[in-house]
């Protein structure tokens, strides 16, 4: 879900240095790999003993190396053994797995899936190079006792994150395939949250949905998902974000992936895609925030798309931005920006952040703009005396079903509210809930998203959300 900053907060040399192009390399896919897993030399047969590996989160186990040297054979063809063998080694390489298959279309609750607790570790990193810290004290974050307790410390809370990403993950691997140009966004939305639900294993405010699904498309950029009656069609020359969050306990899952069916937006959804991993990198442990949004400024300025015969520079949307992430609290109070500048505020130990970029071929800001439809109760608010029965009711509704997570018109339809027009814009005159209306640049232009939940350990930084899609 997107956080907004006010226009006034940009510099005066941010928005000069808007038209400025600078030449980055693109990604490195070598860089993207886990930094904390190094290759290990092959041993030799006559080794023999034991050997730990580590399962999925879960204590070492010990694998007797026996099994492994009477698998080998001496002949030149491939045996059973060695078929065997082979298993072993790939099982060994990847920890413990599931202990069922996914149904497809996935329908098996992933606690089901993983019986054990230990949920799939997402994608290890090195922290990024803060100002001013020695580069060495990052990586010895990996090897440092003192970091590894804190680490083990926290189990119990990575557990609970990894298992919201492991039903985002095997969500979207289902809805990217199942979405097709000609389908209504309802549609989209309502099979995506229902297969979302299922995978979550939703439980009133203990396992559910985090924020209403998010399907912006085109010069929308952000918080726009169909009211009832919306006939909205996806169109095969659209731009569509999709943005959706899961959680347990509060603890959110906040990411978004774009998708097009016209390659000629190729270039437009790359250089956002890029963006947001020059985000991820820079991202760690005394990180200034303001250091990650230039990082993700020089990638996507250094991206074009021709449209229609025109060249545009892929111009990151400035007053949109990445944002820290509390239990129950999607907008935690820090602000990750996109362009330079901003603040110098610095990232630390055991927070979590949705890196998310914004990218435009129009100008590189947004706007309210179209029917409203997400709402969120203000976190901040302290107590505000009602007059309205209705507004009471409703308030109540939203404190049973959603807490301060975000919410929709169509789920307070779906929990049972009727005719709460007037009660819904009483909450929001008195400041007890907030409106997040649709955000749009400038009617033709096209825009991109990408975002992934990262977990800044005390050893690591883990990108929660990673998956093989994105």
């Amino acid at each position: 879900m997107a956080s907004t900053k006010n226009l006034e907060e940009i510099s005066q040399d941010d928005l000069l240095e808007n038209g400025e192009e600078e030449e980055v390399e693109g990604l490195d896919d070598g860089e993207n790999k886990d930094p904390a897993k190094k290759k290990k030399k092959k041993k030799k047969k006559k080794k023999t003993g034991a050997e730990p590996i580590n399962l999925a989160g879960g204590e070492p186990e010990i694998i007797s190396t026996t099994d492994q040297v009477q698998a080998i054979s001496v002949e030149d063809d491939t045996t059973e053994g060695e078929e065997k063998k082979k298993k072993k080694k790939k099982n060994k390489s990847k920890g413990k797995g599931p202990s069922k298959q996914q149904s497809n279309p996935p329908t098996i609750p992933i606690a089901e899936l993983f019986p054990d607790g230990n949920y799939p570790e997402g994608q290890i990193m090195e922290h990024g190079k803060a100002e001013g810290i020695d580069e060495r004290t990052a990586k010895d974050r990996f090897s440092s006792e003192e970091k590894r307790a804190l680490d083990r410390m926290q189990n119990d809370i990575y557990q609970e994150v990894r298992h919201a990403a492991e039903a985002h993950r095997q969500t979207r691997k289902y809805i990217r395939d199942y979405i097709k140009p000609g389908m209504t966004m309802i549609q989209i939305c309502e099979e995506l949250e229902s297969t979302a639900r299922r995978l979550i294993g939703e439980d009133g405010l203990k396992a559910g949905l985090a924020f209403p699904t998010g399907c912006s498309r085109n010069h929308c950029a952000a918080h726009y998902t169909p009211n009832t009656g919306d006939t909205t069609v996806l169109e095969y020359d659209d731009v569509v974000k999709i943005d959706f969050g899961t959680h347990i306990n509060g603890r959110i899952i906040d990411c978004a992936f774009t998708l097009h069916f016209n390659p000629r937006y190729d270039s437009l959804v790359k250089g956002v895609q890029e963006a947001t991993e020059a985000g991820i990198r820079a991202s760690g442990v005394d990180v200034r925030l303001c250091d990650v949004g230039t990082a993700v400024q020089e990638v996507m300025e250094s991206h074009e798309v021709e449209l229609d015969g025109q060249v545009y520079q892929v111009k990151p949307i400035r007053n949109l931005n990445g944002h820290s992430i509390g239990p129950y609290r999607i907008h935690a109070g820090k602000t990750v920006p996109i362009v330079k500048g901003g603040e110098t505020t610095r990232m630390e130990e055991n927070e979590f952040y949705a890196i998310e970029t914004f990218g435009s071929t129009g100008r590189g800001q947004v706007h309210d703009d179209m029917d409203c439809s997400h709402y969120m109760k203000n976190f901040e608010q302290q107590f505000v005396p009602l007059r309205l029965q209705s507004s009471k009711q409703l308030l109540n509704l939203i404190n049973k079903n959603f807490g301060t997570l975000a919410f929709c018109k169509r789920w307070l339809e779906r929990a049972g509210a009727t005719r709460y027009a007037m009660a819904l814009k009483d909450l929001c005159d008195k400041g007890v809930v907030d409106a997040y209306p649709p955000l749009c640049d400038i009617k033709g232009c096209y825009t991109a998203q990408f975002e992934h939940t990262i977990l800044l350990r005390p050893t690591c930084k883990e990108v929660i959300s990673r998956g093989d899609d994105y």
